[in-house]
């Protein structure tokens, strides 16, 4: 039995979006315009917000959503360092440094330690709602209060994610997504949005993306080209329509995986499950023992897996002048070295996933 670890192909397959992109093409409309403000408008609306801003990267979501706040030179973000590498890339980018904290079982930001990497440069906390799984935003944001801190999400893994019934996205001054292809709401390239509330956070954020222009004659900024294509918000709109059952099948899929790999702790380990969180599973991630191994086994066996990640971002070379090293960040490089990402699509069938866990378990000879 084969089991990708994505089938983009299938998703892809299907004659009344390719209907949706021949009329695009029909047309030549291809910058901005009517599909990109309907999604725009769906968006916001999922993420229970006022306004989306369509870009053209999760990078540039967060990019423009630190320069919209004016963070630059010498001010300070925290984040996490087992984050893709795009969340302190983009920090480096508006001119700011990433300032790391520690994580916690669940993968995502200790927020028992965020306090104490404040100092008087701290301008903001980006919390990344890793794997598809909401930080701890309530008490992020009590923090954030307390130091008079701007609060931009990562939410870059976790569309339609929900803590308490509050969307990722609506807790913080902004909210960034990913539509890579690789996520669960997707387009067929790079592409992103910025969420928030705040009608003067809109305006600059529509500014910057699209060279500070006014009109096509009048500049009121120096900004940036990083609109939404229209074919790409086409897509957009298309499978925003199927995210539902994007999402409950891959929440399904994990329940499977749950049940089917627990009370294993010697050889696996499940990230704790939270009451009021609603995880949408980017990737199903797992903790073993003799990972090098196990993926050698499982891939001998038709079973693509992944790793995300397996270095940390403050033990990248760019990050050497940060001065961190190897066993600052204990929690997260200990992980690095034990992660796992398990197939979790949703166009995987009940019958592949009870194979991957059986694989697992034959391979610790847990049968």
């Amino acid at each position: 039995m084969k089991v990708k670890y994505l089938d983009l192909p299938r998703q892809f397959k299907n004659k009344t979006l390719w209907k949706l992109l021949k009329e695009a093409f029909e047309t030549c409309q291809f910058i901005l315009g009517q599909e990109v403000e309907e999604f725009e408008a769906k968006f916001a609306e999922l993420c229970h917000t006022t306004y989306a801003i369509g870009l053209n990267s999760g990078t540039d979501a967060i990019f423009l959503a630190l320069k919209a706040f004016d963070i630059s030179e010498w001010d300070e973000v925290i984040t996490a360092p087992n984050s893709f590498v795009a969340t302190a890339g983009a920090i480096f980018a508006a001119g700011a440094k990433p300032v790391f904290v520690d994580v916690g079982p669940d993968y995502n930001i200790n927020v028992d330690l965020i306090e104490g990497a404040i100092t008087k440069r701290t301008k903001a906390i980006l919390p990344v709602h890793l794997t598809g799984n909401p930080a701890d935003m309530p008490r992020i944001l009590e923090i954030a209060r307390k130091y008079s801190l701007f609060v931009f999400e990562d939410a870059c893994q976790a569309v339609s994610a929900s803590l308490n019934g509050h969307p990722v996205g609506s807790f913080g001054d902004a909210g960034c997504f990913s539509l890579h292809p690789l996520k669960n709401l997707n387009v067929c390239g790079d592409g992103g949005v910025i969420t928030t509330k705040c009608g003067e956070t809109y305006e600059k954020i529509k500014l910057l993306r699209n060279h500070g222009l006014i009109n096509r004659e009048e500049i009121a900024c120096w900004g940036y080209n990083s609109r939404l294509d229209t074919l790409q918000a086409i897509v957009a709109n298309f499978i925003l329509a199927e995210l539902p059952f994007i999402t409950e099948r891959r929440q399904r899929n994990a329940q499977i995986y749950d049940e089917e790999l627990q009370g294993f702790s010697n050889y696996i380990s499940i990230p704790p499950r939270k009451t009021g969180v609603k995880q949408v599973f980017h990737t199903y991630i797992i903790r073993v023992q003799k990972r090098a191994e196990l993926v050698s086994y499982l891939s001998r066996h038709g079973i693509e897996t992944k790793i995300h990640y397996p270095i940390p971002i403050h033990l990248q070379k760019p990050c050497s002048k940060l001065v961190y090293k190897r066993g600052d960040f204990p929690e997260c490089e200990k992980q690095a070295e034990e992660i796992l990402s398990l197939p979790i699509h949703q166009y995987l069938t009940e019958k592949q996933i009870h194979f991957v866990a059986k694989k697992i378990k034959t391979f610790y000879g847990l049968n």
